[in-house]
């Protein structure tokens, strides 16, 4: 039986969640498959394979559901963490996302770019509402159905 020590004579202690977690995030890059799929060398090949398959088919899901409705971009990178689980690369892509998307979170953040943001949005409206108002102004409103023959 094994109780998780690699001693004769020792005895396993169960570790609490936020251990786990910080043991796999210190892990670093690399499978992570099975100890027993990772130690017969075909077995790991198809289950790279499979993850690669899988990973691909969500990915391009999500690329479908970019210009359809859809959360397209968020499906892609459920498929990129499909990929992160067995490839390297696809961790690093990973870390780097993220990387960028909290600065990004963090500079929208910032109140001096909320205040930037939200005056150009406003002189951008009054920039719209103007050019409507002039345009109705010259042209008017002309309803589909009131529309004369020509």
């Amino acid at each position: 039986m094994n109780t998780g020590s690699s001693e004769p004579g020792e005895v396993a202690v169960a570790t609490n969640g936020t251990d786990v977690d910080r043991e796999r995030s210190e892990q670093g890059l690399g499978s992570r498959a099975p100890e027993f799929v990772k130690a017969r060398r075909l077995l790991h090949l198809s289950w790279q394979v499979g993850v690669f398959i899988i990973g691909l088919a969500v990915v391009v899901a999500g690329i479908i559901m970019l210009p359809l409705p859809g959360p397209g971009w968020v499906v892609i990178f459920g498929g990129m963490a499909i990929w992160a689980t067995e490839f390297v690369w696809a961790q690093l892509v990973l870390r780097w996302t993220k990387r960028k998307v909290t600065e990004a979170a963090q500079r929208a953040l910032d109140p001096k770019v909320r205040r930037r943001n939200i005056i150009l949005t406003s002189i951008g409206l009054v920039i719209v509402g103007v050019l409507v108002g002039v345009y109705l102004w010259k042209f008017g409103i002309q309803m589909p159905w009131k529309i004369k023959d020509q």
